[in-house]
């Protein structure tokens, strides 16, 4: 028997697929029994998320990452990715030239040194010739060697340059998340038809009597995408596990306590309407040292460094467009989606007060990784248990 789909606009919300959110032995669900999810976002592209010439250690390099990937793992982390980028030659320019590492791949080689972590590949579905097939039989193969613990963070694209360099142009915003709807309503029958799959749809994709074996244990893999838009929360609504976020308003985390209830209610009240729930993750940058004074000194250092070299590549992505005249340019020495900055006891009241505003996980990252994730667990993490934001 052949089970065929025609079109992604007949089917969307008709039939629910199961998700590792369903069985309660799942790597997922037993990351999500923690008060707060906690993951780092690794740097595998040059300069991580910081536009700065202060020196550090940061380095875009597998056993660099995989170094941080041990060590987060070590500290009782749930979670790790990164970025995906596909930019042109020289990237943003100055430190951020381009030099990345694959996330696909990249997470796909730590399921051979991890035991616990759950490893998520950041993937452009609508790039180049990539078959929802071909990452359907990746994806089941991952699941089984990691027992549960490997998940795709969804990336529509939105980036000119990035679209052309697959011979394309940029898919129109909205467009670009019907086509993604199409993708992963395939994906997903092909992990869980038990009959062979047929599909012609709106897309390029074409299938005939499919068929993709093992299944996933749990259902599927976990579902991630970041967004903003409402095209974007009405998709992750239908499909995601957990949504990637920031702050629509500054970056400052204040500002961001203060906007964040309404955008994290909106999207989970979103879910709920699909019969569906939802984490949010957020990506604060951590700068923090003993004392105030210290974590200033070393803010301010990051700033005096300022790239000017750097520049921005066009984007229609729509999360960032609250930004947009209201964070300082040297905001880009920083990076993150926020910044938290202070000492441990005042970097773990504002990680309580995201929390208090829907924020259910937080996806880190650093300037100065080894030495700052170093001090995170050993000052902050300990912080964090206290406070009940982590068993």
């Amino acid at each position: 028997m052949t089970a065929t789909l025609k079109k992604a606009g007949s089917i969307v919300g008709v039939e629910r697929f199961s998700s590792p959110l369903d069985f309660p032995d799942s790597p997922v669900s037993q990351a999500l029994r923690q008060p707060i999810l906690l993951g780092l976002f690794l740097p595998i592209q040059a300069g991580g998320w910081s536009a700065s010439t202060l020196p550090r250690t940061t380095d875009w390099r597998w056993e660099y990452n995989r170094d941080l990937v041990l060590k987060v793992e070590s500290l009782g982390f749930d979670l790790v990715f990164a970025l995906s980028q596909w930019l042109p030659k020289g990237g943003y320019g100055g430190v951020l030239d381009g030099n990345a590492l694959d996330s696909f791949l990249t997470t796909a080689a730590l399921t051979s040194v991890t035991q616990r972590i759950i490893l998520i590949s950041t993937i452009h579905v609508l790039y180049g010739p990539l078959h929802p097939l071909h990452l359907a039989k990746w994806g089941a193969t991952l699941d089984h060697i990691t027992g549960g613990r490997w998940g795709i963070n969804v990336v529509t694209g939105h980036r000119a340059v990035e679209y052309e360099a697959f011979g394309g142009e940029r898919i129109e915003h909205d467009r670009r998340y019907e086509l993604t709807a199409e993708f992963i309503e395939v994906l997903q029958r092909l992990w869980q038809n038990d009959e062979p799959f047929s599909f012609s749809g709106e897309s390029s994709w074409k299938l005939k009597n499919a068929y993709v074996t093992p299944k996933p244990r749990f259902g599927r893999p976990l579902l991630v995408n970041a967004t903003g838009s409402d095209a974007g929360i009405e998709y992750a609504a239908r499909y995601s596990d957990v949504v990637f976020i920031t702050s629509p308003g500054a970056s400052d985390a204040a500002s961001a306590i203060a906007a964040l209830p309404a955008h994290t209610a909106r999207i989970k009240q979103a879910a709920r309407a699909q019969g569906r729930q939802v984490r949010t993750l957020l990506n604060p940058l951590v700068i923090s040292r003993e004392t105030e004074a210290e974590t200033r000194a070393y803010y301010d250092a990051i700033v005096a460094h300022q790239d000017f070299r750097t520049h921005t590549l066009d984007s229609d992505a729509q999360a960032w467009k609250g930004r947009e005249g209201i964070d300082p340019p040297s905001r880009r020495a920083i990076g993150g989606n926020i910044e938290v900055v202070g000492t441990p006891e005042q970097v773990v009241e504002q990680f309580v007060q995201l929390h208090k505003a829907g924020v259910d996980g937080l996806q880190l990252s650093f300037f100065d990784f080894k030495p700052d994730l170093q001090f995170f667990g050993d000052r902050i993490l300990p912080l964090l248990k206290q406070a009940g934001l982590r068993l």
